[in-house]
């Protein structure tokens, strides 16, 4: 089984940056393609990033430019990162990262991220 813990969500203020972990545990592939999600108050959760077993990344419109999504294969660990850049009060949600497009594993508690001045 395998285990997901999100990290490195904060409050910061508009324009400002954070880089959010993301640490897959368990018996897990390197193969899987992984993606970035994030759920808002009253939202339903949304793709924002998404990264093949091969690198190859994709982003949302919204977040395109100013996010970057990357990996690191260990292991039975699987890492997940996603640089945040030039934040804005609209990516204010709750960050979780998950297997790509099936969303497979049981989802971790996710990490917030709080933009306001």
């Amino acid at each position: 089984q395998v285990q997901l813990v999100e990290s490195g969500g904060g409050l910061v203020q508009p324009g400002g940056s954070l880089r959010l972990s993301c640490t897959a545990s368990g018996i897990i592939s390197s193969r899987v393609d992984m993606g970035w999600y994030r759920q808002a108050p009253g939202k339903e959760r949304e793709l924002v990033a998404r990264i093949l077993s091969g690198g190859m990344p994709n982003y949302a419109d919204s977040v395109k430019g100013r996010f970057t999504i990357s990996r690191v294969n260990a292991w039975n660990r699987l890492y997940v990162y996603l640089q945040m850049n030039n934040l804005t009060p609209d990516d204010t949600a709750v960050y979780y990262c998950n297997t790509f497009p099936d969303q497979s594993y049981t989802w971790g508690q996710g990490t917030q991220v709080t933009v306001s001045s």
